[in-house]
């Protein structure tokens, strides 16, 4: 019980300390997280304000793993020598969190002691948040799913938890179930960002464009305090809606500027959230022969990108990066980006390497593709690529839909229109009323 040393965090569960700014740290962070903020460094302030809290120096450590990490090992360090004093739900996460720093971690391993935290602690929804991530760089939706359902009882009324049931509903192809999440999730809380995501996600495959760009620009006064990814991201969207929904180029390009680009002038940007969305938005006007009043905005993109800071972030964001960067003519330095993650697959496991097969070969293609060596680009990828395979390189369904966009698009520039002509038949089939592709069989 609270006293004697520990507190309750949000989800009633026992941690050990006596700082109450401890403990209204590691809470501001759960929001922060939930909520898509810009201010998820607050975690940091946990173990300033008591450094032998377990909880504060694992979720620290997490936290700055993949900016920082020799300051994720002092935290992951602190809460390693203090674990034997720590609560039973401090230890499960200490033990969930600990094994996703590691570059060679096994991921099934990963998901499965998440599994277990939430089966004793299923009302955290923090950890449920980090395991669908991981399940997402895994490319495995379905046990995304799995994971929200096994705490679902717990939470039925609970703010956020509709929005992580969407997602991998939708990425499973289960439409009218993640509408329906979506929308309940909305109702517990209109703000939730992830529920406004996963309806926008269901619009936009369903062709419902104008409906989509209403429902989120009438959003959008929500955005402001969210993390570069979500803000820009959501304009992402609205940008694509905008792009299928036949209106003006001149349109597509304003929420570029305004919204996507813009985002960089703040002090708290974080450029690589900024840059997934800026350079995905213009592979898709790319491919759509909708390039020239864009020209600029590649070439100072891809000067930006020859940054190496946002190099090896995240593989989607080296997978565009590296088309930007050979599409801008800064050709030594796309060489030299894909010639480093090359070198990074040679560091994986076996099993890792296994995975992330396709993701090299896609990386390979967007090289040439980017210097518009479309039979070069072909060669790399073969006759039967499907960018749905491509999954583990951490990308939703409609991220992904760009790459085999670009598949036809190296079909038509090779001269193979038959099996242009089959694969997006094969593909309108399963989703109707996509005009891009309507257009491209005529």
């Amino acid at each position: 019980m609270e006293g004697d040393g520990a507190k309750f965090d949000r989800w009633g569960y026992l941690v050990r300390t006596s700082s109450d700014a401890c403990i209204s740290a590691i809470n501001s962070y759960y929001h922060q997280v939930l909520s898509y903020g810009r201010k998820r460094s607050v975690i940091l302030e946990a173990p300033l304000h008591d450094e032998d809290c377990v909880l504060g120096n694992i979720l620290a450590a997490n936290f700055l793993s993949s900016s920082n990490p020799s300051r994720a090992s002092f935290h992951l360090d602190a809460a390693k020598d203090r674990l034997e004093h720590a609560t039973s739900y401090e230890k499960a996460v200490f033990h969930a969190v600990s094994c996703l720093i590691p570059e060679d971690r096994d991921d099934d391993d990963a998901v499965e002691l998440h599994s277990r935290l939430l089966k004793d602690f299923p009302r955290d929804l923090v950890s449920l948040k980090r395991g669908q991530m991981l399940c997402f760089y895994m490319g495995r939706p379905d046990l995304s799913l799995d994971l929200v359902e096994q705490v679902l009882p717990n939470n039925e009324q609970e703010n956020y938890i509709y929005g992580m049931l969407a997602f991998p509903l939708l990425e499973l192809g289960k439409m009218v179930d993640a509408e329906k999440a979506a929308r309940k999730g909305l109702e517990i809380n209109k703000q939730d960002l992830w529920s406004q995501h996963a309806l926008c996600h269901v619009f936009q495959y369903e062709c419902r464009f104008k409906e989509a760009v209403e429902f989120m620009e009438e959003c959008s006064s929500s955005w402001s305090s969210c993390s570069s990814f979500m803000l820009t991201h959501n304009w992402w969207h609205v940008a694509l809606c905008y792009l299928e929904g036949h209106s003006p180029i001149k349109k597509v390009l304003e929420v570029y500027d305004h919204y996507i680009w813009k985002e960089l002038e703040r002090s708290d940007a974080v450029c690589g959230e900024v840059y997934l969305n800026a350079i995905g938005l213009l592979l898709r006007v790319y491919v759509r022969g909708e390039m020239t009043v864009f020209e600029d905005h590649l070439k100072m993109l891809g000067g930006r990108l020859t940054d190496q800071s946002t190099w090896y972030m995240e593989w989607h964001l080296d997978l565009l990066t590296l088309w930007a960067l050979a599409s801008a003519r800064e050709l030594a330095k796309a060489e030299e980006l894909l010639n480093g993650m090359k070198s990074r697959i040679n560091l994986m496991s076996k099993k890792k390497q296994q995975s992330m097969f396709r993701g090299i070969l896609l990386a390979e293609a967007l090289y040439e593709y980017g210097r518009a060596n479309y039979e070069q680009a072909f060669d790399v990828l073969g006759p039967d690529f499907d960018a749905n395979d491509c999954k583990m390189i951490g990308a939703s369904d409609e991220q992904l839909d760009v790459f085999n966009e670009v598949w036809y698009n190296i079909l038509l520039n090779t001269g193979r229109i038959s099996k242009a002509i089959e694969v997006i038949e094969t593909r309108i089939k399963k989703r109707e009323g996509i005009p891009f592709l309507g257009r491209l069989l005529v």
